[in-house]
């Protein structure tokens, strides 16, 4: 269940179906299980009671051979907002940081990239729906753009309570926004996206001995995998500045500490530790202040069980 006024993230490889996901809450689609609630009510595929109260901006942006102010007035006049056009079309412009006056009247091949993509967000601000999804908002646009369409996403959220559910590989914009992250992969949900997940082939070291052999020459054990393309899902236990053991039962890998981030929701701090060239996500303790003296750059040793991994 999604929260009214809130921020959800989904995140997962390509493939993995965030876009056909929002194309169900989009109502464009019609799931071939299940059902989709709306205000508590179950609505279906371009449902009167909720297809002009939720809109979904695509990764790609759709422009009609218009010119950008009848892209951005088009759904207005469709859903019968005929007041005021010219003012809620200047609003929305001036919320992706495009001005009327050198914009209005401009046609849609006279656009880049990034202005496309900002222009079709305004047709959906236009609108003030109640739900806005997106799907790969700044995956394709210059950075200028980029920071432009994640202020005026959330500038949705704050003026008029709009609920934000977004599908980008930006993860560090995600976790620092979002009250709530949803790790998909192959169409199913099945954590928070602070899980790592490694990807198969395995190859067996020796009896009972599985695992695959990192670009730095470390091994990354496993127990024996259900298939060759099994996808292992580990949590990292601790990290620390040695790399002793407690236990026979943990493994220990050496790492590289690449960034930390600070998760909006809990206000707990994560880093990602590049293991050869896999990363992976731990949370951090907080002692006085500092978070276990950890720093971008720094080595440092992570440890997991084996009886811990799950497979999907």
């Amino acid at each position: 269940m999604v929260q009214p006024g809130s921020i959800v993230g989904v995140i997962g490889p390509n493939g993995s179906g965030k876009s056909s996901l929002l194309r169900l809450l989009g109502l464009i689609e019609k799931p071939s299980r299940g059902k989709i609630f709306f205000n508590g009510r179950m609505v279906e595929p371009f449902s009167n009671e909720a297809r002009f109260l939720i809109t979904l901006l695509p990764q790609e942006p759709f422009l009609m051979k218009r010119s950008v102010f009848n892209n951005v007035s088009y759904g207005l006049k469709l859903r019968g907002n005929g007041h005021d056009i010219a003012a809620r079309v200047d609003e929305a412009l001036g919320l992706v940081g495009l001005s009327s006056k050198d914009f209005a009247r401009r046609p849609w091949y006279a656009l880049s990239g990034g202005e496309a993509q900002r222009v079709a967000l305004a047709a959906r601000l236009a609108l003030k729906p109640r739900v806005l999804l997106l799907d790969e908002p700044t995956a394709s646009v210059d950075a200028a753009s980029a920071q432009l369409i994640k202020e005026a996403s959330l500038r949705a959220r704050r003026q008029w309570g709009a609920t934000l559910i977004v599908a980008s590989h930006d993860w560090q914009w995600l976790y620092e926004i979002c009250d709530e992250i949803l790790h998909i992969f192959r169409g199913k949900i099945f954590g928070t996206g602070r899980e790592t997940l490694i990807f198969g082939p395995w190859q067996q070291f020796e009896a009972g001995k599985w695992g695959k052999i990192l670009t730095d020459r470390q091994q990354l054990l496993i127990p024996e995998p259900p298939s060759q393309t099994a996808v292992a899902v580990i949590d990292v236990m601790s990290v620390s500045e040695n790399g002793s053991t407690e236990s026979g039962e943990e493994i220990v890998l050496s790492g590289t500490v690449s960034r930390l981030s600070l998760e909006r929701k809990t206000g707990q701090l994560f880093a990602t530790i590049l293991v050869g060239d896999l990363p992976f996500t731990v949370g951090l303790a907080l002692e006085q202040g500092r978070v276990d003296n950890i720093f971008p750059g720094e080595k440092i040793f992570l440890r997991y069980r084996l009886d811990q991994i799950k497979w999907i």
